[in-house]
């Protein structure tokens, strides 16, 4: 069994001093992926004793960030999507294993009015090239904060976040084309009518205790590895960040 944890920390640093190691040492994973790292590199010194670190800093100090942590060590590993336009803000992190290939991926937010949503569906479509680049050598498991809610099942309040970031029709039927295109939301794979379990809640207004969230923060594989999977899990208990990690354990 292989047991993969994915977590946007929304700052290490600060995700540390709330409790980030002890989590880390009690889950145990064999692959630890995070999103929105906020670091430089040189600015964090983490003791992960019997792990390979990786890190991708953005160029903007303070923004976005990526790291993985891996019991084994890759066979190659990429650091962003091989695109120019987008490879300056530290987003995408692609781990070679002898099975499948692992992305940690922090998604561009479309942000307020969705100023930047040219630009994010620009990214969508060349991450899912990227995606199927790496397939025609391996199978993809690739994870993250994605910054969308895919259904109105996958938010608390739909209807008035229609054409607000993170759930804007665009998006959302982005990554439908993605999942279209051979992957696999393993959680809805296991849970396809669960409903009120999130993965971010915002700081305003009591979110996490109104459990007010979206689900944002995802596990995808390809098709090809679709009777490997074992167990989808997003670990709504655990604090250190607005979002709270997920899992993935495949039969590898």
């Amino acid at each position: 069994m292989t047991k993969l944890i994915s977590w946007n920390v929304n700052g290490l640093r600060a995700c540390v001093g709330k409790g980030f190691l002890e989590y880390f040492n009690s889950v145990d994973a064999d692959i630890f992926c995070l999103q929105e790292t906020k670091l430089q590199e040189g600015q964090i010194d983490l003791p992960l004793e019997g792990y390979y670190q990786y890190w991708n800093y953005a160029e903007k100090k303070g923004y976005s960030g990526v790291a993985m942590f891996t019991k084994s060590e890759p066979i190659s590993v990429k650091y962003g999507i091989g695109r120019q336009e987008h490879d300056h803000e530290g987003r995408v992190i692609a781990a070679e294993f002898p099975n499948y290939w692992v992305v940690t991926c922090y998604t561009p937010n479309s942000q307020d009015g969705l100023a930047r949503l040219p630009y994010r569906r620009t990214w969508n479509q060349a991450f899912l090239e990227f995606l199927k680049e790496l397939e025609e050598t391996k199978p993809v498991v690739f994870c993250g904060d994605l910054n969308v809610a895919h259904k109105e099942i996958d938010l608390k309040n739909p209807k008035t976040n229609r054409k607000n970031a993170g759930f804007s029709d665009e998006e959302r039927e982005d990554f439908t084309s993605l999942l279209n295109a051979g992957f696999i939301d393993s959680f809805r794979y296991f849970y396809p009518d669960a409903e009120g379990i999130y993965s971010w809640w915002s700081y305003r207004f009591s979110a996490r205790a109104k459990n007010a969230g979206w689900r944002i923060d995802y596990f995808c594989v390809s098709e090809a590895l679709k009777d490997k999977l074992e167990k989808a899990a997003i670990h709504t208990d655990i604090m250190g960040s607005d979002h709270c990690p997920v899992e993935l354990v495949l039969s590898i």
